[in-house]
């Protein structure tokens, strides 16, 4: 009698361990994935933040380069400018829109936005205390280009 109960004794988890397992693998989930979404989100906005620099230092070579050859004539930067946004793009080899730039009487940028993926950055040549990253406030939402 005891010989039969002991061949019919299978090894192997439960029901309930099996529900136990699948429940703390949920919890898990629902734990991490907020956490990751905001990494993905801080890199989302480092990319932009960097594609929005390369802009600025393309569109501030240009600048500078139009500003050496005339530096009587005002300096503007627009779809059909003195440097064009065409030009800007090929120079940092971004792919997004530019809004927006701004140029003082010296030649230097003080302002451009620059928009891509749905999020956009402002450069300020003057620091924002509300600011995400110095210079550089980044916002979601797409600015269409002028």
């Amino acid at each position: 009698m005891f010989k039969k109960l002991k061949e019919n004794n299978k090894k192997g988890f439960t029901l309930v361990e099996l529900i136990v397992v699948l429940v703390i693998l949920a919890i898990l989930a629902a734990l991490l994935i907020p956490a990751l979404t905001g990494y993905i989100d801080k890199a989302r906005n480092k990319s932009i933040v960097a594609e929005t620099r390369q802009t600025v230092m393309a569109a501030q070579t240009l600048v500078d380069e139009q500003y050496a050859n005339n530096a009587s004539t005002a300096i503007t930067v627009a779809p059909a400018g003195t440097v064009t946004y065409d030009n800007v793009r090929k120079l940092a080899e971004t792919t997004g829109k530019i809004s927006s730039v701004t140029v003082d009487d010296g030649g230097k940028i003080t302002s451009l936005t620059y928009s891509n993926g749905g999020r956009t950055c402002t450069y300020s040549s003057v620091a924002q205390t509300n600011s995400s990253d110095g210079n550089y406030n980044v916002t979601k939402g797409d600015t269409p280009e002028a």
